[in-house]
C-alpha cells in the first residue's frame, strides 16, 4: 500500500507544485534586510529516485538577496527534500516506517527498489528515534498526536496517523507539509 505512491510521476510533480508555492511565499516576503530575492536554485542529486525524475524535479528552490553586503541565501521549506539528506523525504519516511512494520524480507525488497543500504536505514532510525523526538519542532507539534502517534515507532505511527485519516495521496501530502519546517536551517 505505502510503497506505490512515491513511485508515481504525478505524485512528484504535485510535490514540486507545493514547493513552488512555498518558494513564492518566501520570495514575496523578501530578505530580512529588506532586499529583493533572486532565484538561486541548485540541482540536487537525490538517491532513491523513482525511475528517472526530470531535472526540474531535482532542483532545490532557493533565493539569494540582491543587496551588496547581504547576499544572504534564503531557502524555503520543501516537501520533496528532508533537509540536507541525500534521499528524497518521502523515501526516507517510507523506508524508515517500513523498517518498523514489515518483515526483514520486505525491508530487503524496499532497499533493493530504492537503493538504500542497511547502514543508511540504521542512521535514519537513529534520526527518528533520537534527534527528531528531541527536537523543539516535535516537542511543540507532536502534542497534536499524543493519542495516535507512538513515540517508539516513529515515523511508522506518524505515517499511519496521516494515511489512515486521508486518501493516500492526500495523507502523504499532509505529512510532508507537516514536516516541511524541518527541511530548512533553524527549522529543526
Amino acid at each position: 500500500m505505502y510503497p506505490d505512491l512515491p513511485r508515481t510521476a504525478r505524485f512528484w510533480w504535485f510535490l514540486f507544485a507545493i514547493d513552488q508555492k512555498f518558494a513564492n511565499a518566501i520570495r514575496k516576503k523578501g530578505c530580512p534586510c529588506g532586499g529583493r530575492l533572486h532565484s538561486a536554485d541548485y540541482l540536487r542529486s537525490p538517491r532513491g529516485i523513482p525511475g528517472q525524475l526530470p531535472e526540474c524535479l531535482r532542483i532545490r528552490l532557493s533565493f539569494c538577496c540582491d543587496r551588496d553586503g547581504c547576499r544572504k541565501r534564503v531557502t524555503p521549506p520543501s516537501v520533496r527534500f528532508l533537509g540536507r539528506k541525500a534521499y528524497l523525504g518521502a523515501i526516507i519516511i517510507l523506508i524508515s516506517a517500513m523498517r518498523q512494520g514489515p518483515s526483514p524480507r520486505r525491508v530487503r525488497e524496499l532497499s533493493a527498489r530504492f537503493g538504500v543500504d542497511r547502514q543508511t536505514i540504521a542512521r535514519w532510525q537513529v534520526f527518528w528515534r533520537e534527534h527528531f523526538q528531541q527536537s523543539p519542532f516535535w516537542k511543540i507539534e507532536g502534542a497534536r498526536f499524543k493519542l495516535t502517534v507512538e513515540i517508539f515507532s516513529l515515523p511508522y505511527s506518524l505515517l499511519n496517523a496521516f494515511l489512515t485519516r486521508h486518501h493516500r495521496c492526500r495523507g502523504w501530502t499532509l505529512l510532508l507539509r507537516f514536516l516541511a519546517p524541518i527541511t530548512v536551517p533553524g527549522g529543526f
